[in-house]
């Protein structure tokens, strides 16, 4: 029969990949991937919106021209009447009042904020009144991400909380740090690339807390299913164990990340991309970032250093310890395996300690005496007849 191929075996849990056991190289890769995301922080930091940083914005309607046009058209009349001030981005946007440009600027004074309003409407050749301007404060920014922050705190120590009376302390550790771990990458990926961060921005990093802590969840619940009563037996260490948990959710986990991510892709590709809903690309593109990022750290980081904790647990390192030995020993015939033959030793041959204990074992409940078995067609009883007849007697 040919062997199943790795999508049946992955659904079926059988693809038998060591990830647990790789845990030092994905600890290794995540560290360094968490060191360049705080090193861009600090050289290069985020590009903020205007809401965060403080500018004007101008809508212009769509009917001028192209995107580019009109934001070349902006940035000249900036640089004659606000020099050193230019556009920071454009997007096209769609209102009840029908679609227009929406140019987002640096600081401007209300007396330039008016000379600029003005400039782009001769340009254009349109009525200043078609115009609008609005100013942004970056204390409204400074607002939202405190905010944000509070909101992040009280999710972590409510998540917390319900980790360790749903599971267990290092389970909760594993999964804070891989939350914590996944938020810091995916505004890592934003400081690197460039994208702009604004409110959408931050309701979309408290969106991925949720995600990330369902896939985590789903997993430590078969981890947990895997490992309950593990002591009592020395077949699996509490890693492989957990190995072999993170196998059989994997496709689960697969599965419920791409489901997740096609509507997502969809908000952010063809919304953001090809319809022009400008307004949608913020929120989707922290959505896919982070929840992609999210699906990795689960599955590659939650587990092995949850692993990495109950290893440390004097109970579980015994028990591990007494796993290891007990391989050894049959790997040297030292011992033999549980429903083995037994043979008798010859010789000066060693006696197998576990055979002679399975020997001397008490019978299972329900099993017929192995002593010989009473004379008699009925196991004792007179041949003749039942209860008190005298065995020679006749009925009449």
């Amino acid at each position: 029969m040919a062997k199943s191929g790795l999508a049946a075996r992955l659904y079926r849990g059988e693809a038998d990949l060591n990830i647990v056991g790789r845990r030092k190289l994905w600890f290794g890769v995540a560290g360094v991937l968490v060191l360049i995301a705080i090193l861009s922080f600090a050289l290069s930091g985020f590009k903020l919106g205007i809401e965060f940083a403080g500018g004007n914005s101008f809508q212009v309607p769509a009917s001028v021209g192209t995107l580019d046009g009109a934001e070349k058209t902006v940035d000249e009349v900036l640089a004659d009447e606000a020099p050193g001030v230019e556009v920071v981005s454009a997007q096209k946007v769609g209102g009840t009042s029908g679609e227009y440009y929406e140019m987002r600027t640096g600081q401007l004074s209300a007396e330039q904020a008016n000379a600029a309003k003005t400039a782009m409407a001769e340009k254009f050749g349109i009525q200043a009144d078609q115009i609008s301007g609005n100013q942004v404060s970056e204390a409204w920014g400074s607002q939202v991400t405190s905010r944000a922050l509070l909101g992040l705190i009280i999710f972590i120590a409510v998540v917390s909380v319900y980790l360790v009376l749903r599971f267990e302390w290092r389970m909760a550790v594993a999964a804070i740090v891989s939350l914590l771990t996944n938020l810091v990458l995916t505004a890592g990926i934003y400081s690197l690339v460039g994208f702009e961060v604004t409110p959408s921005t931050i309701i979309g990093f408290l969106t991925i807390l949720g995600f990330a802590l369902y896939d985590v969840v789903v997993v430590f619940d078969k981890v947990q299913e895997n490992t309950r009563g593990i002591t009592a037996n020395n077949n699996l260490t509490y890693g492989e164990a957990s190995n072999l948990a993170l196998n059989q959710s994997l496709m689960r986990s697969l599965n419920t990340s791409v489901v997740a991510l096609l509507p997502v892709g969809g908000l952010l590709f063809i919304g953001a991309g090809l319809l022009g809903a400008g307004t949608l690309k913020d929120l989707g593109l922290v959505l896919f970032v982070g929840m992609a990022v999210a699906f990795l750290t689960s599955i590659l980081l939650a587990t092995p250093l949850l692993v990495l904790l109950k290893n440390q647990d004097p109970r579980i390192s015994a028990h591990n310890k007494r796993v290891l030995a007990r391989r050894s020993a049959l790997a040297r015939g030292e011992i033999t395996p549980k429903g083995a033959p037994r043979t008798a030793p010859v010789g000066d041959e060693p006696i197998d300690p576990e055979a002679a204990a399975l020997a001397g074992a008490a019978p299972k409940v329900g099993a017929r005496p192995t002593g010989k078995r009473p004379s008699g067609a009925r196991g004792g009883r007179p041949a003749g007849g039942g209860g008190n007849r005298p065995g020679g007697a006749k009925r009449r």
